[in-house]
């Protein structure tokens, strides 16, 4: 039996898998998903915000400050990148600076640094502020992250120090066991779950629902509520990604200034030195409603003129769609559950949730779970090696690389300068690539100008190699995902026949 069950391997069950990782505990990590990170944390905005737009005196608030702070050591710990870019919240009407100077004093009475902008002053520092601009607020604590590189460093931790991941295990019912009902061998007597996917069933002490988009249907599973008292939209929200420029248009998060609806249409760089443009807001019933639309990236393409200028559209290299959660209370909802012992549930998770996902990891350990079951640290904890990157490396420790091992000198991604000895590491790894996009997410091929065209084929023949299956076998993310059926001359040969 184990102690803890996490049903979803976004960034925030990553998180508390990799947190409860440090303490002496039994602990299983499920997903329905090929791998770690392919729901909202794949597709959103990457910012760690600052904290100052969720309302006064709601958990968005609260977990957004701590959030912030907690991770820039965190990454630097897992070994991966993050970096304060600085925001500034561009205003372009009497009304919006109103709001601006309203936001500006939310933030001081948070502790959150802010300074307030002239035109001139915020010209000066971002040239390409649209000619509609009035007035601004800079917000130097506001970071980027890349979410999935993140969340898959804390899977493999997690993993390294026992964490039992077990992916593809679509979670289809819940069993709720009470005290004095049939119990297994080495039962307390304490309230415990049977969990059954579609080929298994497991058993634990401790369920948290971190399932997104899908966390009101686990729910409704052991409730005997009907309906439960929360329900979940998704919200879409798409994105163009523009190339790597030679000048980049923005230096800092632009953000116009909030809506009821969200953040707005906001330019970011990434961690990578692309540029990030979106998103749109739209409501839908589809929760696997991933796909983008003309009619939402034209709203998205003419919405960032408002804040800034000059944005080359004519470089775009990809559009994408995540989710958000959308909750109907208007907040996250992070407690256990009052009719259900030891059902702890982590929903209605939208924006602030990537920069809130540390804190709400440190809430639910120590407000909820170990009020209950106080749990003894770890003796020693293994630490991840970061991976190899060649394009963070020296000429002179590249070349020594190379020397050493002759696949880091056999550039397969040539607009991302990927080696094959970056994606054979990333795929031998804890918590290793299995699919084209897994590599993908976790080396970069495919991520670049021509969008995989000229190393997707070298990275499916890296893939069947390593996995010892057929090149028709390699998937691009799930099982579904197929994208060879044979060999052409194959093909040939059956029409023949």
């Amino acid at each position: 039996m184990y102690d803890v069950c996490i049903i979803g391997a976004g960034i925030v069950g990553c998180f508390l898998a990799h947190d409860l990782s440090m303490r002496d505990i039994r602990i299983l990590l499920l997903d329905k998903e090929s791998d770690v990170a392919n729901g909202a944390t794949m597709a959103n905005s990457a910012i760690i915000h600052a904290g100052n737009d969720p309302k006064d005196g709601t958990l968005k608030a609260v977990m957004n400050v701590r959030g912030n702070l907690l991770y820039e050591n965190i990454c630097r710990e897992l070994g991966v990148a993050f970096t304060r870019s600085s925001a500034i919240v561009a205003a372009t009407s009497p009304e919006e600076e109103l709001t601006l100077i309203e936001r500006y004093e939310r933030a001081l009475s948070r502790g959150i640094p802010a300074e307030l902008l002239t035109r001139e002053e915020a010209l000066q520092r971002e040239p390409n502020l649209s000619d509609f601009v009035t007035k601004a607020m800079e917000l130097p604590s506001t970071g980027v992250i890349c979410p999935w590189e993140v969340t898959i460093a804390l899977a493999e931790e997690a993993v390294l120090n026992g964490v039992d991941l077990r992916l593809e295990e679509k979670v289809m019912r819940i069993v709720k066991h009470t005290a004095g009902m049939e119990k297994p061998a080495g039962s307390t007597g304490e309230p415990f779950f049977t969990i059954y996917t579609k080929d298994h069933s497991y058993e634990a002490k401790y369920v948290i629902n971190c399932a997104g988009v899908f966390a009101d249907r686990i729910y409704a599973m052991v409730s005997e509520k009907n309906p439960v008292p929360f329900s979940i939209t998704p919200r879409r929200g798409e994105y163009f990604v523009v190339d790597k420029l030679r000048e980049p248009i923005v230096h800092r998060v632009i953000y116009p200034v909030p809506s009821k609806v969200g953040k707005g249409i906001l330019a970011t760089p990434t961690i990578d030195g692309n540029l990030l443009i979106g998103p749109n807001a739209l409501d839908i019933e589809d929760l696997r409603g991933v796909n983008t639309t003309y009619e939402g990236l034209s709203f998205v393409r003419e919405k960032i003129s408002k804040t800034v200028k000059n944005v080359p559209m004519n470089k775009v290299i990809r559009q994408f769609a995540g989710l958000r959660a959308k909750g109907n209370n208007g907040d996250f909802l992070i407690e256990e559950a009052d009719d259900v012992r030891h059902f702890i549930n982590v929903a209605c998770i939208d924006s602030p949730g990537l920069t809130s996902a540390p804190a709400i990891s440190e809430y639910v350990i120590e407000q909820i779970i170990e009020k209950d079951f106080p749990m003894t640290g770890k003796t020693s904890y293994q630490r991840r090696r970061p991976t190899v990157s060649l394009r963070l490396m020296s000429d002179k420790d590249r070349a020594e690389l190379a020397a050493r091992d002759p696949a880091f000198g056999n550039i397969v991604c040539r607009c991302e300068q990927i080696s094959e000895g970056e994606i054979l590491d990333v795929i031998r790894r804890p918590v290793g690539a299995r699919t084209v996009k897994g590599v993908k997410k976790r080396a970069r091929p495919g991520m670049g100008r021509c969008q995989g065209g000229f190393c997707e084929p070298r990275v499916v023949e890296i893939l069947a190699r390593e996995l010892g299956i057929s090149k028709t076998d390699v998937r691009y993310d799930g099982k579904e995902s197929v994208l060879l059926m044979g060999e052409t001359k194959e093909f040939r040969k059956e029409e023949t026949l």
